[in-house]
């Protein structure tokens, strides 16, 4: 990437390197360097980039963790917008700045000189706060390490992303080095895999004694729970679903007490406004009831089903290929013990034969449950079959790509969107769905 500060062209790649260029060295580019010393670059750290070209950037708050990041990053943004405060969000659906998409989705987090380009348009823009979701591999290659947070927020740690980490140990120890230092935190109390530099820690949490803790919380018809901060409380109202979500939510309002000061009850009447995001527990249709969602490990499908244990749960997904195969069949177990009908599709095979994640994804699947399990290899036939099916008292769960609008299958991206999928059966009343 190439930008331009202050009449200098600044890069991290040496095809760009002129002589006095500033070639940001980063976690992923610096066995290139002498490439960028011979064409007569200035070397520069990215520490470097941010005392030189950005000494006063917006507050910068970051979470990490397997499942939340997204939704608790949404949520933050969302309240300080409400609050009245300027601000930006970069993460898995893009980059917003006060209110508006200004890029697509990318990386969940970036190579460092692209977030530093939308940390110089969020600081022109007159921003605030820039909220950015914070991923493993960006933390494993130093995407992150210059970057001053105002804020750290941790959600969970639970199996994801073996395919790079190679073990849960080594993905584990990887989301615990980002609390390590000095910064100000917030960490999910509840979580039992986290561990943390205690120094300016606050926490969170419904089980356990926290910072921010839930003293009473309701799961019907939305989300309601009153939160106590000392000698503060307030009462979250939400229409966002699920168990999960209440600690999303939790986490949102204890971050923005932490970094804006304002009263909890100013800032739970500012969460009402929050509507959720699109492809997290979407609600698709309520006649019959279709939700559709972004979980794609184990743990974030037995959130998932556990969320509307108040209704018959019909689950569909797959797995995606060329990533972690050691869930497939922790998966399939959990949906296949958990809900009460399967249907076992494709997700995003890319490279592998879907057949064959789908044998993996059957591995997990006892026996004695087999029968409540079926197999459609085409994603939206197995839609259209789930949809026929599906009775009165039921919910249906379409889980794995959530907001996604492509499929990837053998390298090549084809149209495909769960939820208009969806409506298109409905609309079309094909087969004899009722919508």
């Amino acid at each position: 990437m190439r930008i331009e500060r202050d009449g200098m062209i600044i890069t991290d790649d040496t095809r760009e390197c002129r002589e006095g260029t500033l070639f940001v060295v980063t976690g992923s580019n610096e066995h290139y360097h002498d490439q960028a010393v011979a064409k007569k670059a200035q070397l520069i750290s990215p520490a470097e980039v941010m005392a030189r070209f950005l000494p006063n950037p917006p507050a910068i708050i970051g979470i990490t963790g397997t499942n939340g990041k997204t939704t608790t990053a949404a949520a933050i943004y969302s309240i300080l917008l409400d609050l009245g405060y300027k601000a930006a969000l970069l993460g898995t659906r893009g980059f917003f700045c006060n209110d508006e998409k200004l890029a697509p989705k990318g990386l969940t987090t970036p190579q460092f000189l692209e977030t530093f380009a939308f940390l110089l348009e969020a600081k022109a823009r007159g921003c605030d706060y820039f909220v950015m979701e914070v991923s493993s591999h960006a933390i494993v290659q130093r995407r992150i390490e210059a970057l001053p947070f105002a804020l750290k927020v941790h959600t969970n740690i639970t199996q994801d992303h073996l395919d790079f980490h190679k073990t849960f140990e080594n993905y584990r120890e990887v989301k615990r080095s980002f609390f390590t230092d000095d910064s100000l935190k917030l960490i999910n109390v509840d979580d039992p895999e986290i561990t943390f530099n205690p120094k300016n820690a606050s926490s969170y949490g419904i089980e356990k004694v926290a910072t921010f803790k839930v003293d009473s919380y309701t799961l019907r018809d939305g989300i309601g729970a009153v939160v106590r901060f000392h000698d503060e409380m307030a009462t979250i109202d939400s229409e966002l679903v699920g168990f999960f979500n209440l600690y999303n939510l939790v986490a949102a309002l204890a971050a923005v007490k932490l970094v804006t000061k304002r009263s909890l009850e100013e800032i739970a009447r500012a969460l009402e406004n929050f509507g959720g995001v699109s492809g997290r527990m979407e609600i698709v249709s309520t006649n019959p009831m279709v939700i559709v969602d972004f979980a794609h490990t184990p743990d974030g499908m037995a959130k998932v089903i556990e969320a509307m244990k108040e209704r018959e749960v019909i689950v569909l997904f797959g797995a995606g290929g060329d990533r972690d195969a050691d869930k497939r069949p922790k998966m399939g177990h959990i949906a296949a013990t958990k809900a009460k009908r399967v249907y076992v599709t494709s997700d995003n095979p890319r490279s592998e034969d879907p057949h064959a994640i789908i044998e993996q994804i059957m591995q997990g699947v006892p026996s004695e449950f087999s029968e409540r399990v079926h197999v459609i290899v085409d994603r939206r036939e197995a839609i259209g079959q789930a949809l026929r099916e599906l009775q009165e008292d039921e919910v249906l769960l379409i889980l794995g790509k959530g907001d996604e609008t492509t499929q990837i299958i053998g390298g090549v991206e084809h149209p495909f969107d769960d939820r208009d999928v969806v409506r298109s059966f409905l609309s079309s009343n094909i087969g004899g769905i009722k919508s």
